[in-house]
């Protein structure tokens, strides 16, 4: 039941973020969303153990997954703009 949970709460917050960051080099479809979204959960507990908010083998949550995935889709849209600008 948690991978699905992670799952669904990384759609979530892909789509959050595809909506609160602007730009057109953003990744599209279920798939990329989802993987988005999962990427910034892990990226945001990995942050916020480090910075001592999560203790070990917590997780972060929906607004802790939503931030993560918008700092990689930040990332993402600066790499894929320096891919087609150079």
């Amino acid at each position: 039941m948690g991978i699905i949970w992670t799952i669904l709460i990384g759609f979530v917050a892909g789509v959050l973020a595809k909506l609160i960051t602007p730009g057109d080099n953003e990744p599209s479809g279920f798939i990329l969303t989802t993987i988005l979204g999962i990427v910034g959960a892990f990226v945001a507990t990995f942050l916020g153990q480090a910075l001592g908010w999560y203790t070990a083998g917590e997780g972060a949550g929906l607004i802790g997954a939503t931030v993560g995935a918008i700092v990689v889709l930040l990332v993402w849209g600066a790499v894929v703009g320096r891919r087609h600008s150079g």
